[in-house]
């Protein structure tokens, strides 16, 4: 291997054929705050606490450390990928290398696409906390009209969305700086909060093997309503790849993202698991409705056990871990976007890829970003039924998108083409001897939890009238549009013109393997195999 293809900074983009645009600035517990803050336990766990609760009762609590095992097994494959390639769009980047150029752009498209629906039903958990802070945050009537939930939902979280946008298109200095902030007031607040509930605990352990009266219904019994409770873990515990998608803005990625994505995976285990736990044995009745409605749920045990101005404070923290969750997501789907533009791999690749000369971050992909989050909320107004639909869909893309990932992963590893080739640059993290099995189990993993996601069950899809088998179905129907329609924009139009944008290739063209010349914007490590 020729020298001009090594690197004497292993934290440098010119080995990835890219070159540096984006402002490296981000250390070590701002790593770790991006992706705490977009699993963001306490925006996930008091979102949707009332569903796992009404639908399965106190046992659904066990599938917090269920999916944790899964997700971790995930986390730890796609740690040893940031360990060698710290790059934005990391999911994308990283099926960039392990398959083809469709298999690749699929899983930044799914990723992508369900980053932007993500972004809107994140700022739509404020409905939830503002107005049980202060009534004046009910600014569309007074909270008992047909449309007033959903409609001053979709105002609070327009405006979140709006503030969003202009903190990531001003620069990552910005957005990371209050975000580190805010995942250090949420992860104080979780601590104080679980001693306070397991101060309080009045039930004992024994409350959380009782099944009695869920699932009787279900014609697999009570696992059939416990697969469906296990969804509100499920649509939590994600996105930690957010500290791999920040790897250019962070200082000696290849060993700070691998570490930052497993310790927040760990951490917002432990914390959300003990928050769950502590909330239902501090329940003062478990049989009471408020604990199974959207207006409850675990903030409504916070308020009851705590009262006062304790329970207010830390629904406040709720909110602050509410916005930088949607700071954290919005910033993710950010660099998905901008990783696929600099390829030329989106429509209007060259504005989205655009980099602000002065704040060094990606300023029209911010605020394409926001814009496009909002829209889906319009259907929440008329129609909440079918952005919930839009909300789970999102969830399974993800999952998919992590799939398209770990399984050429897996066939790599047992064709033994893993490790890849590492050029002599510097390798952060290896599973080693248990990289297969490990791969192995996040890959059942992540399949069982897709088919459980996607599942047409009316408890998910069609939960509320009108019932109609179409919107059972949305799940299946909408997946496979959104696949179908992102292979034919890639095989019919994208493909041909893939190739790193002038602006941001390396300095140095590197020529392909075959020997024939490439155009001087694209690289052999950052260009796409396209044959497929």
């Amino acid at each position: 291997m020729s020298e001009s293809r090594k690197t004497t900074d292993t934290s440098g983009m010119d080995e990835f054929g890219y070159a540096q645009t984006l402002d490296r600035s981000i250390g070590k517990f701002a790593s770790f705050a991006a992706g705490v803050s977009y699993i963001s336990i306490l925006t996930g766990v008091f979102q949707l606490f009332y569903f796992g609760f009404s639908t399965a009762g106190p046992a659904y609590a066990w599938s917090w450390p269920i999916v944790f095992v899964g997700q971790l097994m995930v986390a730890l494959c796609f740690a040893e990928l940031a360990g060698r390639y710290p790059v934005a769009g990391s999911v994308y980047n990283w099926a960039k290398r392990l398959s083809t150029g469709t298999w690749a752009w699929l899983s930044g498209w799914l990723l992508l696409i369900s980053s932007i629906v993500a972004l809107g039903s994140v700022a739509l958990a404020l409905q939830i906390t503002l107005p049980q802070l202060w009534s004046g945050f009910q600014i569309i009537g007074d909270g008992t009209g047909p449309y007033d939930f959903a409609v001053n939902g979709v105002l609070l979280a327009t405006i979140m969305i709006v503030i969003s946008t202009l903190i990531n298109a001003f620069g990552v200095k910005l957005m990371t700086k209050i975000n580190s902030i805010g995942v250090f007031v949420e992860l104080i607040a979780a601590a104080l909060l679980i001693v306070a509930l397991f101060w309080h605990v009045v039930n004992g352990p024994e409350v959380l093997f009782d099944t009695s009266g869920f699932g009787q219904e279900h014609p697999m019994g009570f696992f059939g309503v416990f697969l469906i409770a296990a969804m509100a873990s499920g649509y939590v515990m994600y996105g930690f790849d957010t500290a791999s998608s920040l790897g250019e803005e962070t200082k000696d990625p290849k060993k700070t993202a691998p570490k930052a994505i497993i310790r927040a995976v760990t951490a917002s285990f432990l914390l959300g698991g003990l928050l769950l736990f502590g909330g239902i044995l501090a329940a003062p009745d478990l049989n009471d409705p408020k604990l199974g409605a959207a207006d409850g749920g675990l903030q409504y045990i916070v308020l009851s056990v705590l009262g006062g101005p304790f329970g207010k404070a830390f629904l406040a923290c709720i909110v602050v871990a509410v916005v930088v969750c949607t700071l954290a997501v919005h910033a993710a789907a950010i660099r998905m976007m901008f990783a696929m533009a600099r390829d030329n791999n989106l429509p209007f690749s060259r504005q989205l890829s655009k980099v602000d000369p002065v704040r060094k971050t990606p300023t029209v992909a911010a605020i394409v970003i926001g814009v496009m989050a909002i829209i889906p909320l319009i259907v929440n107004v008329a129609q909440p039924a079918i952005f919930t639909i839009l909300s789970s869909i999102s969830i399974v893309l993800i999952y998919l998108s992590y799939l398209l990932v770990t399984v050429p992963m897996l066939r790599r590893r047992f064709l033994k083409k893993w490790p890849l080739p590492d050029d002599g640059t510097e390798v952060g993290f290896s599973l080693g001897k248990w990289g297969f099995v490990v791969n192995l189990l996040a890959v059942l993993w992540g399949a069982a939890m897709t088919i459980n996601l996607i599942w047409p069950r009316q408890e998910i899809y069609n939960s509320v009238p009108p019932f109609a088998w179409y919107l059972q179905w949305g799940g299946v129907f909408f997946v496979g549009a959104v696949a179908v329609a992102g292979i034919l924009l890639y095989r019919l139009k994208i493909r041909h013109q893939t190739g790193v944008l002038a602006e941001h290739a390396a300095a140095v063209a590197v020529r392909p393997s075959s020997g024939h010349p490439t155009e001087a914007v694209v690289t052999e490590k950052a260009g796409i195999d396209t044959r497929v």
